[in-house]
């Protein structure tokens, strides 16, 4: 078994492009069949951009929004940040609305208010160096957690993952995927299984288009297969991302997430959660307390643009779930790895 890992060949894609005159995001509802960027050249593109899952994942919405912000400073005359701050709160309140479960969203914005709080007359420089610090760290961490996961798993071990936490998810690397490159670079991990991931399909689509880039092989299956995948003893752990962590562990991930953790609980499977420390949030106490997003049930009603449902039928369509903490085995961030997360567990390792 090899321990090293060669980035080079496992983190080839990026999903978000900073040109100095405008943000371009690679556009994920038309992967695989098109790479495309969307450009977009003020705060409200980016806004746009966000809720419309063109850039999608919880660090790579706030690595966008971020920029966003940089391109509202653009539009404000101002001698100092702390003067600028109020011309440029719409936009920040714009940008937040655009997601509101995933806390990476408030947590870069609250980083560029911060920052633009404290800067003197050079304060779009000062917004710009934050945004594309906040970049270069999720990168960093994702390597770092990517070794860390995958220094859980067994040799020899199948995997099995649910939407899509990879680079296109973040500044590159991904969360769980870069578990699951790391793992295979090291020769921990023999086979990749991705959840197909209703409505959305973004296991489908970019799950396995992602790992194919780099050469590794995936197996795609419906997310109802999962549980008799387990059954039949190919995986050894589920491993996914997350868009918020709570104080006691409780995590909220794209629907789906929490059945994964029931059943791999019943049949012996490890759970992992890979995730940014940006991603904890310390304020909320449990997942009982987070905002759950509902988007247009519409999208439940067809597959591609055409209809798979009869007409004048109803559909619930929340985005995320929260999987109790009792459920995960394991949480990882770049700060370390924390073992049967619980209250105490949280606080000794985040504070708060």
């Amino acid at each position: 078994m090899n321990d090293a890992i060669d980035f080079d060949r496992y983190d080839r894609i990026r999903p978000i492009r900073w040109t100095g005159d405008a943000l371009e995001l690679l556009d994920q509802r038309k992967l695989p069949f098109a790479v495309e960027y969307v450009r977009c050249d003020d705060s409200d593109a980016v806004a746009a951009a966000i809720h419309a899952l063109t850039v999608r994942g919880a660090p790579a919405i706030g690595i966008a929004a971020a920029w966003g912000v940089v391109l509202a400073a653009r539009e404000v005359e101002a001698g100092s940040g702390v003067d600028a701050l109020p011309a440029i709160e719409p936009a920040l309140q714009r940008l937040n609305a655009a997601r509101p479960t995933a806390v990476n969203l408030a947590w870069a914005l609250a980083r560029m208010r911060r920052v633009l709080a404290g800067a003197g007359s050079d304060w779009r420089e000062v917004l710009a160096r934050e945004a594309q610090a906040i970049a270069d760290e999720d990168l960093a961490a994702n390597r770092r957690m990517g070794a860390l996961g995958a220094a859980l798993i067994e040799p020899g071990s199948g995997v099995l993952t649910h939407c899509n936490t990879g680079s296109l998810a973040t500044a590159g690397f991904g969360t769980a995927l870069g578990v699951i490159r790391a793992g295979v670079a090291q020769g921990r991990i023999d086979a990749v299984f991705a959840g197909e991931t209703r409505p959305w399909l973004q296991g489908a689509r970019l799950t396995v288009w992602e790992l194919e880039q780099d050469g590794i092989a995936p197996t795609l299956i419906a997310d109802s297969a999962a549980s008799y995948l387990m059954k039949t003893g190919k995986v050894r752990w589920v491993i996914v991302g997350a868009d918020r962590i709570c104080a006691n562990g409780d995590t909220a991930n794209k629907i789906g997430t929490y059945q994964l953790a029931i059943a791999a609980r019943h049949h012996g499977v490890h759970f992992m959660v890979a995730a940014p420390s940006s991603t904890v949030d310390m304020d909320t106490l449990t997942g009982d307390a987070i905002e759950i997003e509902e988007r247009d049930p519409g999208e439940l009603f067809a597959v591609g643009g055409t209809r798979t449902a009869a007409e004048r039928v109803g559909a619930w369509n929340p985005v995320f779930d929260v999987t109790p903490h009792e459920l995960i085995d394991a949480i990882v961030t770049e700060r370390g790895v924390i073992e049967r997360p619980d209250e105490a567990a949280m606080r000794a390792a985040f504070g708060g």
